[in-house]
């Protein structure tokens, strides 16, 4: 493969968009109809999951295609929330291989010497979590303010980016998008967006928690944990149940969330039109996805972090003219830790040793997947972490089962080594149960499952290189 037939790359990466929130995906909750233009272009990979639903090892992840453990970012906070550029990663590598590459948005992996990117041949990004209105860039030659709502802004950089590049050589472009995280401030254009409806609520939004471990009953992440700021100050109507007062903070959050969605997908479809105009769109593959899941309301909550489908389910839309078959759809197993392998394939380059995925490309292709993975390995570190009060945990999730540990103890939040918590494991049959309502881990018909899932997990473990202790290794550059 030459370099002028290697595709150009976009990759979207947002922040909390759950699959739930998106047309695609069966969204019952808004349209989107940019995301879902790419779909209809392209390919849906339907089960799609992160390894550690959480921003900045998510991110980390993404860039080096494998476990926290491996890249060092296993938290938010600690000695563990500032990434090792240094490490081996896909646009370092693409940009040895004769690509221009360029991240504009969110990082979240820390700042300065060692931390800020590397491998990027122009980079402004968001001092970590940025705001939504007016926001500060941090570049190499110091900050920048720019006037306006966060999501344009990043698409201005983008395209600005795009037309300057040079049209001889392939590019690698990272949009990586602050939205839709808390709190969810939308555009003045969508400010009264869905003002007079009422959005459909999940099935298990007045769900009591009954048979779950003790990690779901202590979690701080339920409606009535939302903030005045996520409220907007709104105050709770007097004389509400407490069903009714749910409901209502339901309506409260989530309007404002897709509100914040809105903006993001009209942006994305703004970068396709420009693929467009411009005559790259048949040269130019482009990915959709989120750094992890998040929960709209079911199970009473929002947040992530939790190993349940809507914490560790993430989107992953593809369209790569002549290669994704229109329309189609992929049901295989996949992991944020293929991601890195699958943009280096698609440009031709052979995935760095250390990198612990696999890439989609065959898939991509048509060829057959029934070697394909049968299951994916989780690990969240946060024990009791401060904002969510989350317990650590690990575990498997094969087609039809899931199974998670909850060893009591875990890294990277403050006076977690002082809190231990008794360990605890939850089952899910997800064929009968998809909702993940009954833990049927001491239920006497499912011993056989339990079995052969611990020791699958316990392969699993051995296979990529962790520790029921989550003993880290230091992370290594070769």
């Amino acid at each position: 493969m030459t370099i002028s037939q290697r595709p150009n790359i976009i990759l979207f990466m947002t922040d909390d968009h759950a699959p739930a929130a998106i047309g695609a995906y069966g969204s019952v909750i808004n349209k989107t109809p940019a995301v879902d233009r790419l779909a209809a272009e392209g390919t849906v990979f339907e089960n799609t999951f992160c390894t550690n639903a959480i921003c900045s090892p998510a991110r980390a992840t993404l860039l080096t295609g494998t476990y926290s453990h491996v890249n060092g970012m296993t938290s938010l906070e600690g000695p563990d929330h500032k990434f090792d550029a240094s490490q081996p990663s896909f646009p370092k590598m693409l940009q040895e291989a004769g690509y221009q590459t360029a991240i504009v948005g969110k990082w979240h992996l820390g700042h300065g010497e060692g931390h800020d990117p590397e491998g990027f041949d122009y980079w402004e990004i968001l001092p970590e979590h940025g705001v939504y209105h007016d926001p500060d860039f941090v570049t190499a030659d110091g900050r920048k303010k720019y006037p306006g709502y966060v999501t344009d802004i990043i698409t201005d950089l983008a395209l600005n980016w795009l037309d300057k590049r040079d049209p001889d050589k392939p590019f690698c472009l990272l949009i990586q998008h602050k939205a839709p995280h808390r709190p969810f401030e939308p555009a003045e254009r969508h400010r009264h967006l869905y003002e007079h409806e009422d959005i459909p609520a999940p099935p298990t939004l007045h769900d009591d928690l009954d048979s779950r471990a003790p990690a779901a009953h202590e979690a701080e992440m339920s409606m009535e944990d939302l903030t005045d700021e996520d409220l907007k100050g709104v105050p709770v109507p007097p004389g509400l149940s407490p069903r009714e007062e749910r409901e209502w903070r339901y309506q409260h959050y989530i309007k404002d969330y897709l509100r914040v969605i809105a903006a993001l997908d009209e942006n994305v479809g703004r970068v396709l039109h420009y693929l467009d105009v411009t005559g790259l769109d048949a040269s130019t593959a482009v990915t959709y996805t989120s750094d992890h899941g998040f929960f709209l309301g079911e199970h009473g909550w929002f947040d992530k972090r939790f190993m349940y489908e809507e914490g560790m389910r993430i989107p992953l839309v593809l369209r790569w003219p002549g290669v994704a078959e229109a329309g189609s759809r992929h049901e295989e197993l996949v992991a944020n830790i293929d991601y890195a392998p699958t943009l280096l394939d698609m440009a031709g380059l052979a995935p760095h040793s250390r990198m612990q995925g696999r890439s989609l490309v065959p898939l991509l292709k048509g060829e057959d997947g029934e070697e394909w993975r049968d299951a994916v390995y989780y690990r969240y570190y946060m024990h009791l972490d401060v904002c969510h009060n989350v317990q650590a945990c690990y575990g498997i999730r094969t087609r039809t089962h899931k199974l998670i540990h909850y060893p009591g103890h875990g890294s990277g939040a403050d006076g977690a080594k002082d809190a231990p918590r008794t360990p605890a494991w939850e089952l899910f049959d997800l064929t009968e149960d998809p909702h993940e309502l009954h833990n049927r881990y001491d239920d006497p018909q499912y011993a056989d499952v339990v079995q052969d899932l611990t020791e699958q997990l316990t392969e699993l473990q051995r296979h990529f290189g962790d520790t029921p202790e989550g003993v880290l290794p230091a992370p290594t550059a070769s």
